[in-house]
């Protein structure tokens, strides 16, 4: 159902690469509640994607974008400038790569140029785009910026590895761009920290579906699907929540908030119990043996 929540906005949408993403989404839920878009990816991204489904869905344009290039984001800047007509309401920064999780090298083994790669694409491409957008002056007053991070930022999670570091960055970005774009011109920027969740990206990273079991175990309410994070954002697009900027929202059935739940420690239990009776029955035939032997 929609509510016309962003009925004359227009905004970017960073990152849509198939149906499983997040911007994906995010696209979809923001055109049905009344949004003019503009897609954007890295060009190899829109290569090997499906955003011009997207973009026929949703009746917008395409521009391809190198967010590790100052130069590529203002172009894309000046362009939506001159597609809209003028400012624009919102951007969803929904970007996230790390070469070192892609080839499965370890924390305590960092390749440092990975590294900065991964720094530059996940996180300090948020404040290349907020500073390009401050200094072109491309955002209406009230508008609203969103990032999509996770809780990785702030707990450490096994395997997540660089990615972890580029969060809590990318967060910091957003308390501190928050606090100057809010001061000038009511532009809110805000994180949204987001259940694991099955997109194309995330489901690269070792063990993730035990990962994603757990914290569905975990989550009061279960993890939060992708188009429950759309919905999420529209809200955070929408002049319903004009106050609320600086910070990083968990959006992730109550995850955050749990040490152990009941499903959890059922889940342990079975495992101790299925392992007790794999040791006992190791040791019947242990004795099986020995009796024959005998």
């Amino acid at each position: 159902m929609a509510y016309n929540l962003l009925k004359g906005k227009k905004g970017i949408i960073f990152g849509a690469l198939n149906e499983m993403s997040i911007a994906w989404k995010v696209a979809e839920r923001a055109y049905d509640e009344g949004a003019e878009l503009l897609l954007t990816n890295a060009p190899f991204a829109i290569r090997m994607g499906d955003i011009s489904t997207l973009a026929g869905k949703t009746k917008s344009q395409v521009i391809p974008c190198d967010v590790t290039s100052l130069e590529d984001i203002e172009n894309l800047i000046k362009k939506s400038i001159g597609i809209f007509g003028g400012k624009f309401d919102f951007v969803l920064h929904s970007i996230g790569m790390s070469p070192n999780v892609r080839k499965d090298i370890p924390y305590d083994h960092t390749n440092y140029e990975y590294f900065l790669k991964t720094l530059d694409i996940s996180a300090l491409s948020l404040h290349k785009i907020l500073q390009t957008c401050r200094n072109l002056d491309a955002i209406n007053d009230w508008g609203s910026v969103i990032a999509l991070s996770y809780i990785a930022a702030q707990r450490t999670l096994d395997r997540y590895n660089d990615m972890a570091d580029a969060k809590a960055i990318l967060e910091s970005i957003a308390r501190s761009f928050g606090y100057i774009y809010g001061k000038e011109k009511n532009i809110r920027i805000n994180t949204v920290s987001q259940s694991p969740t099955r997109t194309t990206a995330g489901s690269r990273i070792d063990g993730f579906d035990s990962l994603i079991d757990f914290t569905e175990r975990m989550a009061p309410l279960g993890n939060a699907t992708a188009d429950e994070c759309a919905d999420y954002c529209i809200t955070l697009f929408s002049d319903l929540t004009r106050k609320v900027t600086m910070q990083n929202l968990f959006h992730d059935g109550g995850f955050s908030s749990m040490g152990m739940s009941e499903k959890a420690i059922r889940q342990y239990e079975k495992s101790f119990e299925d392992r007790n009776n794999t040791d006992f029955m190791d040791f019947i035939d242990t004795q099986k043996f020995c009796c024959k032997r005998v």
